[in-house]
């Protein structure tokens, strides 16, 4: 029968709490610190438990970013907003899975989501229509100039450039 009086080793806890986080999908090593606190483990024990989980393999921002990069542009984000997710998780590198998209690619995407979302009508008179479309893809992480060349697209051509597979 387990102790249902004592209270659990700091450790097992946190090492308890991590495996099932972890189980779940990836984390970053600020991300799973923040969790542990969160749940009130012992700060002194968690430090050493992320150490011995980094040298297991079994926690790594590596792997992390790059999951989670992959998955935000399969979502259709752009490389700003994939670029601050990642700091705000604690990752202070840009995947390589994000480095090596060229900026033809990114232009094909901000062209895919502009599709999904609005379509790819011309937009040479509509000028609030443009700022609108020009606000939604700067929100979702294109840069000034993978929106202004996005806008530009009209009919066909824009079919044709609309790939929105993650590379490698």
């Amino acid at each position: 029968m387990a102790n249902r009086g004592k209270p659990e080793d700091p450790e097992q806890l946190a090492k308890s709490i991590a495996l099932r986080l972890l189980a779940r999908r990836e984390h970053s090593r600020v991300e799973l610190a923040t969790k542990l606190r969160q749940r009130r483990v012992d700060s002194r024990v968690i430090d050493p438990v992320l150490d011995e989980f980094e040298a297991e393999g079994w926690l790594s921002d590596e792997r992390f970013a790059d999951v989670y990069a992959r998955q935000r542009f399969e979502l259709g984000y752009g490389p700003l907003r994939i670029r601050s997710e990642l700091q705000q998780r604690g990752i202070r590198f840009t995947p390589a899975c994000i480095n090596d998209v060229s900026e033809h690619r990114w232009r094909q995407q901000a062209i895919a989501v502009r599709r999904r979302r609005f379509g790819l009508t011309d937009l040479r008179d509509d000028w609030k229509e443009k700022g609108r479309q020009a606000r939604f893809l700067s929100q979702r992480g294109f840069s000034g100039e993978q929106v202004e060349q996005a806008l530009e697209v009209t009919g066909p051509e824009g079919d044709e450039a609309g790939l929105t597979d993650c590379p490698h």
